[in-house]
């Protein structure tokens, strides 16, 4: 029997979320029984993504709609700053969630979090759909297996291209507070957050007691609060060493990758095209391409026979130090007018930084932070390490 779904956040990025809810529909996995949003969805958005009339239930009223529809699952797409209550409001009514990364702003927030989950006894599954990928459990045998030979460490690389408009999209979009209230709406913390924590998984090190050491550089291009550009480098309690470098004022939009580093060879991971490449001393390089398990199919498979879930919100927890060390640590630095020049964007201008895309590619390549690698407008990292 499919179980009864209802999405909370349905436009914007919550449109991916609609879509595959109607695609596991057509399976018999789900169905979708009610939207939670500000302003309806009209037919016209619901035809959209396959939905004819009369469509699910709408309501404003997060709780009462789960109450009304009797939801078993809740996706939960909205702003990062009302994740916990949110997910918590599903969990006092026995609902369990798939909720959208990151987990929560604050790392009190992500301990609010686990505590409620653990009182109401439902579960939880983290949207970083990366981590679906079967790519990463490929890498981790062929680390295991010695095919690169000893661990020299990761880097990781998303040079990304974002207009100004991208920051006017929402109203917290940017920013690291709105209202009193935390954000941290910042590159590594968010759209490309998932270098991260793919980063964190591949090492097997994503549990909250797996970071050791963690520097930070973040600055911004934009006139936002947060980080548009930033480097972060950390070392893992089994003393692994990696280095995300990340913008969203690149030259050119690329794909991002996560870049393992061995003595004897290396492999790259295009985690969102599930894409491996493997390069090994005095062998050909091999490159293949992997399935990927759906999130919100997996917590279904995990509420019907109890298969282990990809992303419960505890293998989250070196994510969400990472978090709480960018919302507790010095704001980012605002770069110099001749850091950066102005170009036409899709919708609105963009911003680029000079010599962004070969910096963090570069860093990737030698696990170095920018102002290691002669960033002129690069400051040496603060170290940050929160509890």
């Amino acid at each position: 029997m499919s179980l009864p779904v209802v999405l909370a956040g349905a436009r914007g990025h919550g449109r991916t979320h609609l879509r595959n809810i109607r695609r596991l529909e057509q399976t018999g996995l789900v169905r979708l029984v009610g939207v939670c949003e500000l302003e309806p969805l009209s037919p016209r958005e619901l035809a959209h993504s396959g939905y004819g009339a009369p469509g699910p239930a709408q309501s404003a009223d997060f709780g009462a709609l789960l109450e009304h529809t009797g939801a078993r699952i809740a996706v939960i797409c909205t702003p990062i700053h009302t994740h916990t209550d949110l997910a918590l409001t599903a969990a006092a009514r026995g609902v369990h969630t798939l909720l959208e990364k990151p987990t929560t702003p604050s790392y009190a927030e992500y301990e609010r979090l686990l505590a409620g989950l653990a009182e109401t006894g439902t579960v939880c599954q983290v949207g970083f759909q990366s981590l679906g990928s079967h790519a990463i459990g490929a890498i981790r045998e062929l680390i295991a297996d010695g095919a690169i030979g000893p661990l020299r460490g990761i880097g990781a690389a998303g040079p990304w291209v974002r207009d100004e408009a991208y920051f006017r999209r929402v109203p917290w979009a940017g920013h690291r507070t709105l209202d009193g209230r935390d954000v941290v709406d910042g590159v590594l913390t968010n759209p490309l957050a998932h270098a991260v924590a793919t980063a964190l998984r591949i090492d097997g090190s994503d549990l909250a007691d797996d970071i050791a050491e963690s520097e930070l550089e973040q600055y911004r291009a934009h006139d936002i609060e947060a980080d548009d550009t930033s480097c972060l480098r950390l070392s893992t309690a089994k003393g692994t060493r990696i280095t995300v470098a990340v913008t969203l004022c690149a030259e050119r939009n690329a794909e991002p990758y996560v870049l393992v580093h061995g003595t004897r060879g290396r492999i790259t991971f295009w985690y969102k095209q599930d894409r491996v490449l493997v390069e090994r001393m005095g062998v050909g390089p091999v490159e293949t391409g992997h399935a990927r398990t759906d999130l919100l199919e997996n917590l279904v498979t995990h509420l019907r026979d109890g298969s282990a879930l990809l992303v419960p919100p505890r293998r989250t927890g070196a994510f969400m130090r990472i978090v709480e060390a960018i919302r507790s640590g010095p704001e980012p630095a605002p770069l110099p007018a001749a850091a950066w020049y102005g170009a036409p964007g899709e919708k609105a201008p963009r911003r680029i930084v000079k010599g962004i895309d070969g910096l963090i590619e570069e860093s990737a390549e030698s696990l170095a932070t920018f102002s290691e690698l002669g960033a002129v407008w690069a400051v040496p990292p603060a170290r940050v390490l929160p509890r």
